[in-house]
């Protein structure tokens, strides 16, 4: 599950747990992450949480990154003292944040990354190198502990070969997937970059195995792949009258996104978050969340929240041009049923407002197209009654 810092609505893993379940105790969620340590904090696709039972696959890339992300070969050279400081500072001290440490912001020319001081290099450095862990967060500020003080069963965890992480690797992104084509699968899990020809080599060698099948997709020109192991899956899915059933709203930052050309591919929705980009310039919305119902993207809605208000407000929706005119969707799935949509997305609305605000007010201004907002406004006026 991807981390972000952006709290418009709530932290983006906060919200894809609730796509999945709805309303669920934070705190509690905390608690399995930074004390029973069933999740840890790693680099994954970005920042993301991930299972501590993939320890042993990601100690792997911990290892390799010492060695492989040459960017570091001229810091690390200049900067051996403050490495051994600072993890020497928390081996005595205890949990760290970056602000526990003296320090100015490197300024001018040549500085970098964001003009970070010398100890944030190093912190991230030890932490993407396995030296140390994040501990946990305090208003989403990173504290970092030893390694094998913040998870006490990382000192005997074996360490699988680069091979088998290479294999692993295309396994959980191919899992993830169900089927996907080799670009899916590089565009999936993104860390670490593996070159194009170490990965189809990985490939050629489960496909050898037995591990990996060649599939034909209807309409597509090009290979697909899935897990030998999941054909038996697919088939039943096939075989079901619909995909799934229900109506949620996903982070920007949601796994099904990760690979955006995908997403457009599967589903004709075309996403991009517009955060960075100029208001003036923005199509949907600062932080849009698309809608999905009977899985299909049918749109999206931008929303905000107003906790000491007890407000949501969703400053506007823009449904999916096939869906507002009645159309097939793009995946041939058939037509979706714009009664229960609507009345879908304002229950998901509803259960969105009392998981980040505590319940109270959903306000709703602009709607595309328009003659959807009155049905929209309805159905959630009927959820409030």
């Amino acid at each position: 599950m991807q981390l972000d810092s952006i709290n418009v609505l709530d932290r983006a893993h906060y919200l894809t747990v609730w796509s999945r379940f709805g309303r669920y105790d934070r705190a509690r969620f905390d608690r399995l992450v930074y004390e029973r340590r069933l999740l840890f904090e790693y680099w994954a696709h970005a920042a993301c949480l991930v299972p501590a039972s993939m320890l042993p696959w990601w100690r792997r890339a911990m290892l390799d990154y010492r060695v492989r992300h040459t960017g570091w070969s001229d810091w690390l050279r200049r900067n051996t003292r403050t490495l051994r400081q600072v993890r020497e500072a928390i081996a005595q001290n205890g949990p760290m944040a970056n602000a526990d440490f003296e320090g100015r912001r490197a300024r001018g020319a040549g500085a970098g990354w964001w003009n970070w001081k010398p100890v944030q290099h190093a912190l991230h450095y030890l932490w993407m190198s396995g030296a140390l862990a994040i501990h946990s967060r305090r208003h989403f500020h990173k504290r970092f502990d030893l390694l094998e003080r913040a998870m006490p069963d990382a000192a005997g965890v074996p360490v699988v070969s680069p091979e088998e992480f290479r294999r692993w690797h295309i396994e959980r992104s191919l899992h993830a997937m169900g089927a996907a084509t080799v670009q899916d699968v590089a565009g999936y899990l993104t860390f670490p970059r593996f070159g194009p020809g170490v990965r189809r080599a990985a490939m050629a060698a489960m496909r050898a195995a037995g591990e990996i099948t060649e599939i034909e997709v209807e309409g597509s020109r090009v290979s697909w792949l899935a897990l030998t192991r999941d054909l038996p899956a697919l088939a039943r899915a096939a075989r079901r009258p619909e995909a799934s059933r229900g109506t949620t709203l996903l982070s920007p930052f949601d796994s099904l996104l990760w690979y955006r050309e995908r997403v457009a591919r599967l589903f004709g929705f075309d996403y991009r978050i517009q955060v960075y980009t100029p208001s003036a310039k923005r199509l949907h919305g600062y932080y849009t969340l698309p809608i999905v119902h009977d899985g299909h993207l049918i749109g999206r809605a931008d929303a905000k929240a107003y906790r000491a208000e007890r407000r949501l407000e969703v400053l506007s929706v823009h449904f999916e041009p096939w869906f507002a005119a009645g159309r097939p969707a793009p995946s041939g799935l058939g037509v979706v049923d714009a009664d229960a949509a609507t009345a879908g997305l304002a229950a998901a609305l509803a259960s969105l407002a009392t998981f980040v605000v505590g319940g109270g007010e959903v306000t709703l201004s602009r709607v595309t197209p328009q003659r959807l907002r009155t049905p929209l406004s309805r159905a959630l006026s009927a959820g409030r009654a």
